[in-house]
């Protein structure tokens, strides 16, 4: 039942994630389901993780529930444990996490931080890239 629930809780942002994937894919780009994740890797989604977002600038890889967006199969796979973290958020958050990540982002900054490297749920999925090298 809880495993059902973890999938369900994130199912809206998933599917974001899919139907992106499915856009990678239908560019040139790879996808494949590792450990209960949909991986996507390369395609026009690359693109535009290589040009960045706001605050953070490029990114080797991103997060959308149970799909992670990749520049590349071994951005992926370096990224890895860093993006599980984020899985793992979206199990415990769900839909919120569209909210509450950009307001931990504020929050960083308002307190004189970045609000990327400093955002809460960045600093939880580096402490976890952290612990898996270890």
């Amino acid at each position: 039942m809880w495993r059902g629930l973890r999938y369900l809780w994130p199912l809206p942002v998933t599917l974001l994630g899919m139907l992106i994937a499915l856009l990678a894919r239908s560019s040139g780009g790879k996808v494949r389901r590792v450990e209960g994740v949909l991986e996507s890797a390369g395609g026009w989604p690359a693109r535009v993780l290589r040009l960045g977002f706001p605050f953070s600038g490029a990114v080797a890889a991103i997060t959308l529930g149970h799909v992670v967006l990749g520049v590349s199969l071994d951005a992926l796979a370096a990224t890895r444990a860093h993006e599980r973290a984020h899985v793992r958020q979206f199990e415990r958050w769900g839909l919120l996490m569209l909210v509450l990540y950009p307001l931990a982002g504020l929050w960083a900054w308002l307190r004189g931080g970045h609000p990327y490297r400093d955002n809460w749920f960045e600093r939880d999925a580096r402490a976890a890239e952290t612990a898996a090298r270890d």
